[in-house]
C-alpha cells in the first residue's frame, strides 16, 4: 500500500526535479527480412517495422496521461542490418538505412538503432559493406544510428575494425560538416556492447532476443542530486544508502511503465536500463550529482571515486526493484548532453584523460566529446583504441561517440541542440599514434587467472 507522502514524493520528483523515463525502445527482429534482392529485403524491412511499431508512440503518450509521468523518446532498435543485408547481392547499404528511415518517420519516433556491425573477431562481406555505407547513411537519413563492436574481453581488440572506424568517424564529420558533425553523434564504436541497450545511438536488437521486445531506459540525475543534498554531512555509508533508496524509487517507476507499455502492445517486457542519464538542462546533470557529493567540479580529484559510488549505489538499488536488468545500467557521463559537464570541460577542470579514467568505474565511455576538426583518423582510431581496452581488461561496456569538428579548435564548441546539446572542443595529444594503429590484426584477449 502507497502512502500518501509515497505519492507526493513522487509528484515533487516528476514536477520539480525532472524525473522521466528516457526512452521506450521497441527492438525488433529483422532476421527474417533477408532476401537476395535488395529492394525486396528493404520493402519487407518497412512493412515490418511499420506494422508492428505501429502504435508505439500513441502507447507511449497513453502512459503519460495515464500516470503522469513524462516519457521523452519513443524508439526502436533492430537486428544489425550487416546481418539482415548480407543476403542482399548490393554492395552499398545506404538503401537499408533509408528505409528504416522512412520507417521512423512513418511512425513517429525520433530515432531507429541498428545499423549496426559486430566485428570484434573479424569481418564478414557484410559487416566491410556496412562500415563503408555509414558515413553516406548518416549524412542522407534524420533518424538512423549506428554503432559498430570492435572488441570484447573473450576476443580481444579487431585493430582493423579500430583503425577503419577512425576513418569512418573522419568520414562522417566530414559529410556532416554543415551540421556541425551531427553524423557522429549518431555513431558509437562499443566493447563488450550489450544486446538489449534501450539508448541511442548504440541500440540494436541483439540475436539473442525474441521476435519483438519492449525495453526502458529511466533517467533521474536531478532526484538523485536532490536525495545526496540532503545527507551533506554524513558519511559515505549513509551517502551511499541515500541513493540506492532513491535509485530503487526511480527504477521501479520505469518496471510500472515498461511493463504497461509491453501489455498494451502485446509484446514481451525486456529489461530496465538502470543508467542515470543526463539532459542539458539544468539540474538534471550526473555532473552535478557528483558535486552534491563535496566536489567543488566535476573533473577535480576525487571524481572518479564519488562516480564509483554513485555507480555502484545505483546498481544496487535497482537490482532491487527489478528482476530484469539489462542495458549498459550506470551513470552516464555525455559531455554535451550534461550541463554540469559541459562547464566542467569549459572551465578546464574536466579533461579527456579524467573522462577516460572515470569510464574505468561506469558504463559507456568517452560520449558525445567534440575534438579539433584537423584531428587524423589515426588518433581517433587511438582514442578508441584506449577505450575499448578498458572495456575488453575490465569485462565492461565501453564506447566512445566522439565528434571532429570540421573548421573549429580549442575553445570554440559545436551545438546539436535538444537532447544532444552542446560540445566544446577538447584538445588531443599531439604526438603521432600512427604507427601504433596500422599495426592491423588483433590484440589478444586478456588472461584473468593472473588478475591483479
Amino acid at each position: 500500500m502507497l502512502t500518501m507522502k509515497e505519492i507526493l514524493e513522487t509528484i515533487r520528483m516528476v514536477q520539480e526535479e525532472n524525473l522521466d523515463i528516457r526512452t521506450i525502445t521497441m527492438g525488433i527482429s529483422l532476421r527474417d527480412c533477408a532476401h537476395p534482392d535488395p529492394k525486396v529485403a528493404t520493402g519487407k524491412i518497412y512493412d515490418k517495422v511499420t506494422r508492428l511499431a505501429e502504435r508505439l508512440v500513441v502507447t507511449g503518450e497513453e502512459i503519460e496521461k495515464e500516470y503522469g509521468i513524462p516519457i521523452v523518446n519513443k524508439r526502436i532498435s533492430v537486428t544489425p542490418i550487416s546481418m539482415v543485408a548480407e543476403a542482399s547481392d548490393t554492395d552499398d547499404y545506404v538503401i537499408f538505412a533509408k528505409a528504416l528511415d522512412e520507417a521512423a518517420e512513418q511512425v513517429g519516433v525520433n530515432f531507429i538503432g541498428g545499423f549496426s556491425a559486430l566485428v570484434h573477431k573479424g569481418f564478414t562481406k557484410g559487416d566491410r559493406i556496412l562500415i563503408d555505407s555509414i558515413p553516406e547513411a548518416l549524412d542522407v537519413t534524420h533518424r538512423v544510428c549506428s554503432s559498430v563492436n570492435v572488441a570484447t574481453t573473450k576476443d580481444g581488440i579487431n585493430m582493423d575494425a579500430v583503425y577503419r572506424m577512425g576513418q569512418v568517424v573522419v568520414e562522417t564529420a566530414r559529410r556532416t560538416a554543415d551540421r556541425d558533425g551531427l553524423g557522429c553523434a549518431k555513431l558509437v564504436v562499443f566493447a563488450n556492447v550489450p544486446e538489449d541497450n534501450p539508448f541511442m545511438a548504440g541500440a540494436f536488437h541483439g540475436v539473442g532476443e525474441p521476435e519483438c521486445v519492449i525495453n526502458v531506459g529511466v533517467s533521474g540525475p536531478g532526484v538523485v542530486k536532490n536525495a545526496v543534498e540532503k545527507v551533506k554531512d554524513q558519511d559515505f555509508g549513509v551517502l551511499a544508502d541515500t541513493v540506492k533508496k532513491t535509485a530503487f524509487k526511480i527504477t521501479r517507476m520505469g518496471e510500472l511503465v515498461g511493463r504497461t507499455a509491453a501489455k498494451k502492445l502485446n509484446v514481451p517486457f525486456g529489461i530496465v536500463d538502470l543508467s542515470l542519464a543526463p539532459t542539458p538542462a539544468v539540474g538534471d546533470s550526473v555532473a552535478e550529482v557528483l558535486e552534491a557529493m563535496g566536489l567543488e567540479r566535476c573533473g577535480t580529484h576525487g571524481t572518479t571515486a564519488a562516480l564509483a559510488l554513485l555507480n555502484d549505489a545505483v546498481k544496487k538499488g535497482g537490482a532491487m526493484a527489478s528482476g530484469y536488468v539489462g542495458g549498459l545500467s550506470g551513470a552516464f557521463i555525455p559531455v554535451s548532453e550534461d550541463a554540469g559537464m559541459i562547464r566542467a570541460v569549459e572551465e578546464g577542470v574536466l579533461t579527456l584523460e579524467k573522462l577516460e579514467a572515470m569510464t574505468c568505474v561506469c558504463s559507456v565511455g568517452l560520449d558525445m566529446i567534440a575534438v579539433p576538426g584537423d584531428t587524423p583518423a589515426e588518433t581517433i582510431a587511438a582514442i578508441i583504441a584506449d577505450e575499448v581496452a578498458i572495456g575488453m581488461i575490465n569485462m565492461k561496456t565501453t564506447a566512445v561517440r566522439i565528434i571532429p569538428a570540421l573548421g573549429k579548435k580549442v575553445g570554440d564548441s559545436v551545438e546539436f541542440g535538444g537532447l544532444l546539446g552542446k560540445a566544446p572542443v577538447m584538445p588531443v595529444k599531439q604526438a603521432s599514434s600512427s604507427l601504433f594503429v596500422k599495426r592491423g590484426g588483433r590484440i589478444p584477449a586478456p588472461i584473468h587467472s593472473l588478475k591483479n
